[in-house]
Order: structure tokens, then C-alpha cells, then sequence
């Protein structure tokens, strides 16, 4: 039987770690402003996100590039990092050359595409991967790692690199006081990534092939999982779809649309798409039956109606 004084010192244990358990966790939620700052970048190219997580050091009146002197490099062993703000003495540049670096500050920089990509022409999986850089004076080389979680480059691990390029930085006209990445230029295939910082610009090539291909799968893949009432989804695959010479596909997708609910909008696609397909008796009843749809629930089939008259006149 457990005595009164045996119980009691096991419920004051118990309320003492709870205390302890809830302040840790209180503890755990405060935030305090950090020196570098966190910041993300995200570009989309065609259907592919391009993301990049990094913190931003400032110049803060230091030497940012140059050689690393001897007693700098006494303190690593080949392209180790030399990037420890507790161990560097004044004056010591916060990026030597031939050293690896986080491309950033505090956590290392992270990078996450969301389908295949090529970095200046070399392929790259969708993934997570933590981005490093080893400076040179002539050229440098940006890594593409596996350990995304990693502190710096403090445990940097070449073998787990699964991409190295090249790039050779470029000399701005300003100082950028704060680190940062910039998407510039972007095409509708491509976006040039630049990190930015002091008087140096960095650049690598962001590539996506086969931006149809990518879409049309996504697109598969989003008409699948939609529900039989709805109608929009398959509306707009089928109009990307008949967009993009893929008439046979953006017809099975508009007749999907029509299926789960008539509207104007799938009703007067599916009419341009007979009419295109040299379908014209087709595409008339069907603009008919369009057109009364649109009228009976109050749509503006202006433009539409303009178009039919075309098609009967010969002028569209």
C-alpha cells in the first residue's frame, strides 16, 4: 500500500516535470531577430517551383571576398570551410577563395525545384538540396547536395553532392549590402538565378524542358483525383489542352466537364473545338445550344455570339 507522503512527493514530481516540459516549450516558441535574416525566392517556370531558402549576412564593413592567409588556412584541410565567425581573426576575409561556402548564413541555403530541371545544362532532380559554393578568383563552383538539413557547411560531405557546375561571377556596378537572390531574367523555359552580394553577382541557369509534357501530366493527374460534380477542372485541362494542339485529349476533357454539369463555358469550348476540327454542322447546334444555356443563366455570350455569326458569314 502506498503511503500518503510516498503519494504525494510522486504528484509534486509530476506537476515539476509538467512545469518544466510546458516552460521548455514555452521556451522553444520565443523568436528573436537574428543578424542575418531569413528570407525564400520563388520563381515558377511554366508549372515547375524554383525555391530558395537562405539567410542574409551583411558587408557590415568587413572584407567579404580574397585569399584565405596562412593562418587562416592552418585551421582547414583542402575546400573545408573556412566560414566560423568564432574562429575568424580581424580582418580575414568571411568568403576565401577555394573554400566551401553556404552561400548565405546560418542554416546552409536551401534549393527545391519541384520537377527535373537543368542548371546551366546539366540535369538536376526535383528534390531538396541544401546549395554551397566554393568562390575562385576565375571561376566558381555551385553544389547541389543531399543533406538539405545541414548547419553551413560545417559537415559538408562531397559525397553527397548529386550536381556541380561552373559559373564565373560578374562585377556590379553598386555594393549590395545584403546578401540576396534575385530570379533574372525569366523566359517562359528558364530563369537565371543570381546571388548577389558586395560587388559581386553569381549566376546559374534554371532550365525546364518539355513545359507541356509537365502540364498535361500534372493535368492528367489533377482531372483524375477531381470529384464527378466538377466540372471546372476538366474545363480547364481541356481548354490548355485544345490551346496546345492536343484536340483529341481536350475534347475527352471537355466532354467530361459537360458530363459532370452544362455550362456556357464547356459548352461554347466544346463548339470551338468541333468548329476547329472542321466540324461545322456540329459546332453550330452545339453554339445553339451553347448560346441558350448562357442566356438562360444570364452569362455574357456577346463575344460568343460575335464569333458564331462568323463562322455562318465566313469572316471568323
Amino acid at each position: 500500500m502506498i503511503s500518503l507522503k510516498r503519494l504525494s512527493f510522486f504528484a509534486f514530481a509530476t506537476l515539476f516535470a509538467f512545469t518544466c516540459a510546458t516552460y521548455a516549450s514555452a521556451q522553444q516558441l520565443i523568436k528573436v531577430p537574428r543578424p542575418s535574416q531569413k528570407a525564400i525566392v520563388m520563381q515558377t517556370i511554366g508549372v515547375t517551383d524554383v525555391t530558395i531558402t537562405y539567410s542574409r549576412p551583411g558587408i557590415k564593413g568587413r572584407t567579404i571576398w580574397g585569399d584565405a592567409p596562412a593562418t587562416m588556412e592552418s585551421r582547414a584541410k583542402g575546400e573545408a570551410t573556412l566560414d566560423n565567425q568564432n574562429e575568424r581573426q580581424k580582418g580575414e576575409p568571411i568568403v576565401p577563395w577555394g573554400h566551401v561556402w553556404r552561400a548565405g548564413a546560418n542554416e546552409a541555403t536551401m534549393f527545391a525545384v519541384t520537377d527535373d530541371v537543368l542548371i546551366n545544362g546539366q540535369p538536376l532532380k526535383a528534390g531538396t538540396y541544401s546549395l554551397h559554393t566554393i568562390p575562385g578568383k576565375e571561376e566558381w563552383t555551385v553544389i547541389f547536395n543531399s543533406d538539405s538539413g545541414q548547419w553551413g557547411s560545417f559537415d559538408y560531405d562531397e559525397k553527397k553532392d548529386v550536381l556541380r557546375v561552373k559559373t564565373k561571377a560578374e562585377t556590379a556596378g553598386e555594393s549590395q549590402e545584403w546578401l540576396n537572390y534575385t530570379f533574372d531574367p525569366v523566359t517562359e523555359t528558364s530563369a537565371r538565378v543570381n546571388l548577389r552580394w558586395e560587388r559581386l553577382r553569381v549566376p546559374f541557369t534554371v532550365e525546364v524542358n518539355d513545359i507541356k509534357g509537365k502540364t498535361l501530366t500534372l493535368a492528367r493527374a489533377t482531372v483524375a483525383a477531381a470529384k464527378a460534380d466538377d466540372w471546372r477542372t476538366p474545363y480547364q485541362a481541356a481548354n490548355y489542352a485544345l490551346n496546345n494542339k492536343e484536340p483529341e485529349l481536350g475534347m475527352t476533357w471537355v466532354d467530361l466537364s459537360i458530363k459532370a454539369k452544362e455550362t456556357f463555358q464547356n459548352l461554347s469550348l466544346k463548339s470551338i473545338a468541333l468548329y476547329n476540327a472542321g466540324k461545322k454542322s456540329e459546332a453550330m447546334a452545339m453554339a445553339d445550344r451553347a448560346i441558350a444555356k448562357g442566356k438562360a443563366d444570364k452569362a455574357n455570350t456577346t463575344n460568343f455570339e460575335k464569333r458564331v455569326a462568323g463562322w455562318k458569314t465566313g469572316t471568323t
